[in-house]
């Protein structure tokens, strides 16, 4: 019979575990949907507006290139950099219009598509073209080539092609995506996982639990995605504001989105190390002493108010307040002999003082509110 509760216990916990990571899933993918809406809209609507010039301004019969290439121009453009869609518009016209003059002489056919390709991406190699026109000049005319020419209808292809690239130009310079909501979800993230990290490492410690001090230290270092989203986000809005005059009332709030990108990446890079050091105490078997464990979780709550200030578009300084207030609770934290903890403190504090450049706070600043002295334990 304990065999028996034993087994239906752990198909339970099973059940149990694989429910949480289809609602983790879900979660996921709905959150992604949501990131990407405005994209999907711009690319349908785009496409619909394509085949209406193609098809109903100008006559032409099934332009499918048209919707085609306007999809194409924005789906690989996320973010909107104008550069990039000319580029990817070019690339397409290119394969389109080598492939429809070549086809129109030579006829569809195996090697027909080859010296196509060959040619193609020559030709957008001796314009300038980078990785993405090239690919596109390409692609697009293995797509003629393939295709059996339709009499009388030379080049049409290639002007559908002109007229996606068009469309996609316009949507997006007059409706580019958000340049302030990408960059401020990535910043929210960053500090999301500061606050995640701080938590974690301050359970681990409290519990000295080895194996769930070592999982947080693997998550800290897998942080630098995080860094690199935010990054590739400022400078994808910053982009957005050089090459669209409907975005420049945003100027002001990208750009402090921008500026906060040296800060939280030196935030991020303290806390990994910090959850470094904590992970050493807990491995040699030692515990910090009273009140660290506590300090670092309320650093995770100033985190956190960071984190919710940047996802609601208002200013991290709203988490100032409660940094500060653990930078003075540094220093009645007890002294040590014990050289490993005293470096878990110095590490504290130096996160502290990058929160609070997070906050507005310059170097200086944040430095010298941070109180040197402490009394001995």
């Amino acid at each position: 019979m304990d065999d028996y509760l034993r087994s239906d216990a752990r198909v339970l916990d099973a059940l149990d575990r694989a429910w949480d990571r289809s609602r983790v899933g879900v979660s996921t993918r709905l959150g992604r949907l949501r990131s990407r809406a405005f994209l999907v809209v711009q690319c349908a609507v785009a496409a619909g507006v394509a085949w209406f010039v193609a098809s109903d301004v100008l006559a032409h019969q099934t332009p499918f290139f048209a919707p085609i290439v306007a999809v194409v121009c924005l789906g690989i453009s996320y973010g909107q950099r104008l550069r990039r869609v000319v580029e990817v518009a070019v690339g397409v016209a290119v394969g389109v219009f080598t492939a429809d003059l070549f086809v129109s002489v030579a006829g569809s056919g195996g090697w027909q598509i080859a010296v196509v390709v060959m040619v193609a991406m020559s030709l957008a190699l001796l314009v300038g073209g980078g990785p993405i026109l090239v690919t596109q000049a390409g692609v697009q005319g293995i797509v003629v080539a393939a295709l059996a020419p339709t009499p009388g209808q030379a080049f049409v292809r290639w002007t559908d092609a002109l007229i996606g690239g068009a469309v996609a130009l316009v949507a997006a310079t007059v409706a580019p995506q958000a340049p302030l909501r990408r960059p401020r979800v990535a910043a929210a993230g960053v500090a999301r996982k500061i606050s995640e990290l701080l938590r974690r490492a301050a359970a681990s410690a409290g519990d000295g639990d080895v194996a769930a001090a070592a999982a947080v230290l693997a998550s800290a270092r897998e942080t630098e995605s995080l860094l690199r989203e935010l990054r590739t986000a400022a400078d994808e809005g910053l982009s957005v504001l050089h090459s669209s005059p409907f975005s420049r009332r945003q100027a002001g709030g990208v750009r402090k989105m921008a500026d906060l990108i040296d800060p939280l990446d030196l935030a991020m890079r303290s806390t990994r190390v910090l959850v470094r050091k904590v992970t050493v105490v807990v491995g040699r078997g030692e515990r910090l002493p009273s009140g660290y464990r506590e300090l670092i979780d309320e650093l995770a709550d100033a985190a956190d108010l960071i984190a919710r200030a940047l996802a609601e578009n208002a200013s991290p300084e709203i988490g100032r307040k409660a940094v500060l207030a653990v930078a003075v609770a540094t220093s009645h934290l007890p002294r040590t002999d014990n050289l490993v903890v005293e470096t878990v403190l110095a590490q504290l504090r130096s996160v502290v003082v990058d929160l609070l450049q997070v906050t507005g706070v310059d170097v200086d600043d944040a430095i010298a509110a941070v109180p040197r002295e402490r009394p001995r334990g």
